[in-house]
């Protein structure tokens, strides 16, 4: 497996959740690494359990100029992870247009440009964070299965155009993040001990085991085009 130390790695989300957890692996594993999100606050708490040398910058996903100045002014990056997303969900036919467009606008445009934009070393990855809905797919969450497969597609179509940059998807299944803090803890508990019981992996997924996947991802020289499916058994449940 490839090394990733004093590698160059971006991890877009990394502020939180799943983003967090992989910068957090990649930096354990030596990489300088630069976390990315909206919010300073939120980088900066997320600073605190890094490794002395990562460092974060405020860059939104969504803000185009942004990016290209952000790209323009970096040295190529061996290794960009992209999970910053956020998507309404519900049922299409009543979900609101502009709601399921600003998801569309998030999760799969801001990873767009960050492949447009973005300066890659030589043998140096990209890889989507996506879902396994774009597989199995649920009838209140139509949408964010739609982008997951769209996000999918457009990982293997990149391994082409950008080869021998190599370019990756992982999928998770229902993963315990921050995502969920909003609900009473009693319900979102509730919530996660019927989904495992459904699971073949009989657990609820975790941030770290995400980024086990995304340094599996970075690590091995002969993985481009691949979906990374850590979903629990979801797709196949």
């Amino acid at each position: 497996m490839k090394s990733l130390i004093d590698q160059r790695v971006l991890v877009l989300g990394g502020s939180s959740g799943i983003g967090l957890a992989t910068a957090k692996a990649a930096a354990d594993a030596g990489a300088k690494v630069t976390i990315a999100s909206r919010s300073q606050a939120k980088l900066d708490e997320a600073l605190t359990g890094l490794a002395a040398t990562a460092r974060a910058v405020v860059l939104d996903t969504g803000d185009e100029a942004a990016i290209d100045r952000f790209f323009a002014e970096e040295a190529p990056w061996d290794h960009i992870v992209i999970s910053a997303a956020q998507t309404a969900s519900g049922p299409v036919r009543s979900l609101p247009l502009p709601d399921a467009k600003q998801a569309m606008e998030s999760k799969f445009w801001g990873a767009y440009r960050i492949a447009h934009a973005a300066k890659f070393s030589e043998r140096a990855t990209l890889t989507f964070i996506t879902g396994y809905l774009a597989v199995r797919p649920s009838a209140t969450s139509v949408l964010q299965g739609a982008i997951n497969a769209a996000l999918e597609a457009l990982a293997r179509g990149l391994a082409l155009e950008l080869a021998p940059v190599r370019v990756n998807a992982v999928s998770p299944g229902l993963i315990d993040t921050p995502l969920w803090s909003k609900m009473a803890e009693e319900t979102r508990q509730g919530m996660f001990t019927r989904v495992a019981a459904s699971l073949p992996a009989r657990v609820v997924g975790t941030p770290e085991d995400i980024a086990n996947a995304a340094l599996f991802l970075m690590t091995t020289p002969f993985a481009t085009g691949s979906t990374v499916r850590v979903d629990g058994g979801g797709a196949i449940a």
